[in-house]
Order: structure tokens, then C-alpha cells, then sequence
């Protein structure tokens, strides 16, 4: 619980004294492997602070930015953000288009030489329905993971779009379609079905921590085979 309020305090604006003291005192405990984030209010922080809404998809993605560079700096091998769910393309029209320009800009922008994910070595994957995505951020998506493929210090996984339940139930058609394919009466177990995930891709370890910036308590169809029931 330590940890969860630090790492939300960090992302907010404090003093780079008082932070480096903080990540200082976070380092010398037990580190996470994976930490998982829902980054979501933007629009209740959109309207409280009488922005527009795209303005607050804007401040969120800054806010993805900075709790990003600081698990990093903390040494935690593997991040993961809940960015778009499958379900917001039933948002309007207007909105959803504003998420996908400003997902492409952010995909370019966060793999420029010399950027966050060079920097600490970090390979991206994007997890989710990448089909569904308008051409011209596919393109992104690709160029992105190409530009990080070679990175082996750590793995962000950046959920877009995604729900949980899209990709159990891929990973179990990908099973099924497997042994039909060999002939096999094989038994699918869960080891199978976790080696079809789509955060397999890269070699995500199990998620330690998952963290909700917004406060709200519940899962939102994220991350609900990885999230364990009970703490390890």
C-alpha cells in the first residue's frame, strides 16, 4: 500500500528534491516486477477543471509519461496501461477521433531517438484488437514496436484498444484452433492458455501490482487473468 501512494504521489507535482528523496526510499525496499495502471478520469478531471475533453486525454497521456520514467527509474522490469478500451469507440464520433490523432502522435513521439524508451532501454508492445485501430495508427503501432524491438531492459505494454475478456477469449480459440490443427486429443490447460495471452508477447511476467489513478475500485475488464486473486 506503501508503494501504490507513493507512486501516486510521484505523479503528481512535486519539488525534483522531494521526488528524488521519495524514489530514493522506494528503491531500497521490494521492487515489483510488473506494475499495471487504469489510466482513466480524464474526462471528470476534464470537466472539474473546465478543460475540454480532449484537453484532458492530453494531460492524461502526460501523466501516463511521468508514472512511466518513474517506475523506470525505480527498475521495475514491466509496466502496463490500460490507454483505450474496446468499449470507448461507442464514445462519440468527435471523441473517439481525438484519441485515435492523439495515440499516433504519442506513439511517434514517445519512440524519438533519444526519448523515454531508449533511454532506459524499454521495449513496447501494444496489446489489444490493433485491427480495429484506423490505418494511419496502425502504421504508428508498427513503426513504434519496430523502433523498440531491440530494447531488453524492461517491457511497457500499452493496452490499446484492449479488454480483458476479448483476449481470454483469443488465447482460447488460438488453443483450440492449435490442437485441432495437430490432430491431438490434447487437454488445454492453463499454462496453454496463458502462453496465448497477448501480454505473453515479450515475455511480460505476472502482474504484482495494479494501480487505478482515478480511485474508483473496480477492474474494468483489464488485465483479469494476469491480476492475481490473492497477494503473492
Amino acid at each position: 500500500m506503501f508503494l501504490v501512494n507513493a507512486l501516486k504521489c510521484l505523479q503528481n507535482k512535486v519539488t525534483s528534491k522531494a521526488q528524488q528523496l521519495l524514489l530514493t526510499v522506494l528503491a531500497a525496499g521490494p521492487i515489483p516486477k510488473h506494475v499495471a495502471f487504469v489510466m482513466d478520469g480524464n474526462r471528470r478531471y476534464a470537466r472539474n477543471h473546465q478543460k475540454r475533453v480532449f484537453e484532458g486525454h492530453q494531460d492524461g497521456f502526460f501523466a501516463l509519461r511521468r508514472m512511466l520514467e518513474i517506475c523506470l527509474r525505480l527498475d521495475i522490469k514491466c509496466v502496463s496501461a490500460y490507454a483505450f478500451s474496446i468499449e470507448n469507440f461507442k464514445r462519440s464520433p468527435e471523441e473517439v477521433d481525438a484519441l485515435m490523432g492523439l495515440a499516433e502522435e504519442k506513439l511517434v513521439e514517445l519512440c524519438e531517438h533519444g526519448d523515454l524508451l531508449d533511454q532506459y532501454g524499454v521495449r513496447l508492445n501494444v496489446i489489444g484488437r490493433i485491427d480495429m485501430l484506423p490505418e494511419q495508427v496502425q502504421s504508428a503501432v508498427r513503426k513504434a514496436e519496430r523502433m523498440t524491438l531491440h530494447n531488453d531492459r524492461a517491457i511497457f505494454n500499452l493496452c490499446l484498444p484492449y479488454t480483458s475478456r476479448d483476449e481470454m477469449a483469443t488465447a482460447i480459440q488460438n488453443c483450440v484452433r492449435e490442437v485441432i490443427d495437430s490432430g491431438s486429443d490434447k487437454i488445454i490447460t492453463e499454462d496453454d492458455i496463458d502462453g496465448h495471452l497477448m501480454t505473453s508477447k515479450g515475455g511480460s511476467p505476472p502482474v504484482d501490482i495494479l494501480i487505478r489513478t482515478s480511485g474508483v475500485k473496480r477492474l474494468s475488464d483489464f488485465l483479469l487473468w494476469q491480476v492475481p486473486i490473492f497477494p503473492r
